[in-house]
């Protein structure tokens, strides 16, 4: 479980001195990629509050909305993660320096092409694959060097994530009609997916090594296959069939198997953890969207947006900044367990965001378009805040002294 959170010691100190944000993976896209979250919502609500927004022809604001915050946002997290985890699990290191500048020069140029000129999303297209296909190739190198391929599992999603970022923009460009609604489904199970292959590596080692009590936590295979299985089968469903029954079992499986599996790793010492229970509840709103897509698919009045946004902000958001946050302490070799003080604000608004944008429309849904912008604030607090926090700890050496 520690491959995944861990760099393996190196074996020379790094100067002191030297500025260190293209150091490795981590620290540029975790940096830009919340700066860009913030953004990003900005830019939202600008449009969604009916001011000016540049125009989009071949697909709609939301759509850009949403492939933005998945392919652009949330792959940016992935770029950071994956750069990282893969140098420890193959010892080999991954892009830094120039390479690494080039890399988050394609994704930058992207957003930035998409925010105010999607007019030439030809040029988007051409930096944000450029950008998909540097990384794949980025992580392939040192996994087949040592021939770790049980790691390959990990590449072929960043090369499905590269197949629906390019989905999306044969529509953006008007080559395709249906493109877009694959792709963002796509993009949206397959970060869920990661989410919950990942937490069943790390979050038991997690909560075992940050709580006073003496616990041992363990998976369940079954549960484990079942969740994986169900969430395959769901993307297909919505892809292909698009059966409101299947819609509706497959759900309540995936709720069912989750809690069970939370529920299981619940220990009290989780509540004075801020980097263990943001994970924790991050998950926790990923199995409550669950349960209102199946709701949406009866007559309960529950709209599949709420289930989308509750899986997107409570889920991606939330669980997105966790892992940040502890990233970014253990591999500048800072102290995990004390973090900044500032950190449960910033998990705290975040989830604050999940509720007003899914579930006070729930309980009074007039306060729909307040609820939305209530969200957008809490969501762009929580992200500069962080940006503003973690910023001296990307940009500088580690604490120890060694590179990374």
């Amino acid at each position: 479980m520690q491959q995944f959170i861990q760099i393996s010691p190196p074996h020379k100190k790094a100067s002191a001195k030297r500025y260190a944000l293209f150091n490795l993976g981590f620290r540029p896209f975790f940096l830009l990629a919340a700066a860009f979250a913030a953004i990003s919502i900005a830019a939202w609500m600008w449009s969604y509050l009916r001011f000016t927004l540049p125009p989009l022809f071949y697909v709609s604001a939301s759509q850009w909305h949403a492939h933005e915050m998945l392919y652009g946002f949330a792959f940016a997290v992935i770029a950071g993660f994956l750069l990282t985890a893969v140098k420890n699990w193959t010892g080999i290191q991954t892009l830094q320096g120039s390479a690494l500048m080039g890399l988050v020069a394609c994704w930058a140029g992207a957003r930035g092409v998409m925010l105010v000129a999607p007019d030439l999303v030809i040029l988007a297209a051409t930096l944000d694959l450029s950008f998909n296909l540097w990384l794949m190739l980025a992580i392939a190198r040192p996994i087949i060097k040592v021939k770790q391929w049980r790691q390959l599992g990990v590449l072929s999603k960043v090369g499905i994530l590269t197949l629906g970022n390019a989905a999306f923009y044969a529509q953006a460009s008007g080559w395709s009609m249906s493109g877009a609604r694959a792709a963002l489904w796509v993009g949206l199970l397959l970060n869920v997916s990661l989410i919950l292959v990942i937490s069943r590596r790390i979050l038991p080692g997690f909560i075992e090594r940050g709580v006073k009590e003496e616990i041992s936590l363990k998976n369940s295979a079954w549960l484990d296959r079942l969740l994986m299985l169900s969430l395959v089968a769901l993307l297909l469903n919505i892809l292909v069939a698009d059966s409101s029954m299947t819609h509706i079992v497959l759900a309540l499986t995936i709720t069912t198997a989750s809690s069970i599996r939370l529920w299981r790793w619940h220990t009290p010492g989780i509540w004075r953890v801020p980097l263990l229970w943001s994970f924790y509840c991050g998950m926790w709103l990923i199995t409550a969207g669950f349960l209102l897509y199946a709701l949406s698919y009866t007559r309960s009045g529950v709209s599949l947006i709420l289930a989308i946004h509750c899986w997107a902000i409570g889920g991606i958001g939330v669980i997105t900044l966790a892992m940040m946050a502890r990233v970014s302490l253990g591999h500048t070799g800072r102290n995990i367990h004390a973090p900044p003080r500032s950190v449960s604000w910033i998990f705290g608004l975040c989830i604050a965001a999940t509720l007003c944008r899914v579930f006070l429309p729930l309980w009074i849904p007039e306060t729909y378009r307040i609820s939305v912008m209530l969200a957008a604030a809490c969501w762009i607090v929580a992200f500069t805040w962080f940006c503003i926090t973690y910023w001296p700890i990307l940009s500088k050496p580690r604490t120890d002294g060694m590179p990374g």
